[in-house]
């Protein structure tokens, strides 16, 4: 992988448009990750979704691929984005997903007509694809190990995925997914390290399901995970937009100031 002093700003451009959703272009590929572009709105299950992503999807022209970190929670895959899936060559996601979306070998495609024109792949974790990039090479997509919870938390809420970009001569970028474990982010640090880019998801969200333990990543535990990965530019996603979130963008800034890393923050 590359190193740290081989890597520009420009090499990554990545635009947050709100909740968990991120457009990353990296090598010649334009990302999308858990795309959600309903209005404001509430949903059962208690969800009530407070902002508007910052573009329209068809503002966004063409997606060569999602990075779909689960698809059974609203604040990760709204109506309209499951309704986007199908513009997208390629959605990647978890196993479990990938069957729920209807991939074109899954007997649910046929039962399930929201999602049948999804092309859906699942990734087990550290299982990878490579894409191929307009000007020739690859990018590789690896499935990054997360948990939405403490220990045993999947039993309970569904697996979720991170995911790990790279390539050669370029530098690798790490999205955290709905990720609360730091035992986890150490691992990937250790194994996929150097990261030159980090988009973490935060917002210290908590739900009466797991008796209020920390679902995604907290401020103290953002800062911390960006020291572990030691990352040269960290995003902050999924701090906003839902008012299920207990932490916002002030308090992970906060944490971020606190622990001397306000430097390597893109706001």
């Amino acid at each position: 992988m590359t190193s740290r002093a081989q890597t520009t700003p420009e090499t990554v451009r990545i635009t947050v448009l709100g909740g968990p959703t991120v457009l990353i272009e990296y090598g010649g590929l334009r990302f999308l990750t858990d795309p959600t572009f309903d209005p404001p709105q509430s949903y059962p299950g208690d969800f009530t979704k407070t902002t508007a992503s910052t573009l329209a999807p068809d503002a966004l022209g063409h997606i060569d691929a999602v990075l779909l970190s689960h698809d059974e929670h609203i604040d990760n895959l709204d109506l309209a984005g499951l309704a986007f899936l199908p513009r997208v060559p390629v959605t990647l996601t978890t196993p479990s997903a990938a069957e729920r979306l209807g991939t074109p070998s899954s007997p649910l495609g046929a039962d399930t007509p929201t999602s049948s024109s999804v092309t859906a792949q699942g990734l087990s974790p550290w299982q990878s694809v490579e894409l191929p990039r307009p000007a020739g090479g690859t990018v590789t997509v690896t499935a990054a190990p997360a948990l939405h919870g403490p220990p045993g938390a999947d039993l309970v809420v569904g697996e979720v995925t991170g995911f790990l970009l790279a390539g050669d001569a370029l530098p690798t970028v790490y999205i955290s997914g709905d990720n609360a474990s730091l035992d986890l982010v150490r691992e990937i640090a250790h194994r996929a390290g150097p990261i030159d880019t980090a988009v973490l998801f935060a917002g210290a969200v908590r739900r009466p399901v797991l008796e209020g333990a920390l679902l995604t990543l907290d401020a103290a535990d953002a800062a911390e995970a960006a020291q572990i990965l030691d990352a040269r530019r960290i995003v902050l996603a999924h701090v906003d937009g839902w008012a299920h979130f207990t932490e916002g963008t002030a308090a992970t800034i906060a944490a971020f100031t606190a622990a001397g890393l306000t430097d390597r923050l893109q706001l």
